[in-house]
């Protein structure tokens, strides 16, 4: 059991930034990595649609033998991740964004929040925004075309500097103290953002931690890998578009 593959999805090549992140934590473990290019965005699907196409991922998973699921995506983890952990008997791990620990190191300036529309406006958002309202000011900024042009292969250059600059036309960056990257697309985009908002805000993103989180776990279990050799990734994606499954290597790489 414990050398069984790990499953990592997310409705593109998003997740991709936890696989690296996870593969780095844990380098002796073979991943499985599933983008679902067919069906992104994730934010645009009714919640029953976003339920059948997750758990039909998921049982592949399963068919494929995995020891654990991690959901690296924002806005599946809100509408699944209890239904995964009811519906299979291995652990599931989600990703929310890292509001807590940007609070924790916040002093003073307010803390943006960048996510889809779909996750802001989840109630599993919205509670924890409720949790620490008081210990800080938090901005929520939707950034849907964020998410586009990673998947186009684009992480850096005018499209996306000018895709940053539109988000924070209204918004006094003199203000704000860090910015936290709530959906996994856009840990691509730091040194674009840092190139247009400067070094002073510091980003915060929530991919190491959800790697330390399924290392814990499965530590608790006794499901690390006994191997001492470096493990392998198969990357996976539902789109007939073969440049999906290059891309995504070449992001894992960055």
């Amino acid at each position: 059991m414990r050398n069984r593959p790990i499953g990592i999805f997310d409705s593109g090549m998003g997740g991709i930034s936890v696989l690296r992140e996870t593969k780095k934590l844990m380098p002796n473990e073979d991943y499985i990595y599933y983008g679902d290019s067919q069906n992104i965005p994730y934010g645009k699907k009714t919640k029953e649609e976003l339920e059948k196409i997750c758990l039909d991922i998921g049982d592949y998973f399963i068919d494929r033998g995995v020891k654990s699921i991690v959901i690296a995506c924002n806005t599946a983890t809100s509408a699944v991740v209890d239904k995964f952990r009811n519906s299979y008997n291995i652990p599931i791990i989600g990703i929310e964004p890292a509001l807590k620990p940007a609070v924790e190191v916040y002093k003073s300036g307010k803390i943006v929040v960048l996510a889809t529309e779909v996750t802001l406006k989840e109630n599993k958002f919205n509670s924890l925004m409720d949790k620490y309202k008081n210990k800080a000011e938090i901005i929520k900024v939707p950034a849907p075309k964020l998410v586009t042009v990673v998947e186009n292969g684009i992480t850096e250059g005018n499209q996306v500097e000018e895709s940053i600059k539109e988000l924070f036309e209204d918004i006094n960056m003199n203000e704000i103290s860090s910015i936290v990257l709530g959906c996994t697309h856009y840990i691509f985009l730091k040194d674009a953002i840092k190139k247009v908002l400067g070094n002073r805000v510091k980003l915060i993103d929530g991919g190491f931690g959800t790697a330390q989180n399924l290392k814990n776990i499965l530590s608790r279990r006794d499901l690390l890998s006994d191997k001492v050799i470096d493990g392998g990734v198969e990357i996976v994606n539902s789109s007939e578009d073969e440049s999906k499954i290059e891309l995504s290597y070449k992001l894992l790489n960055m």
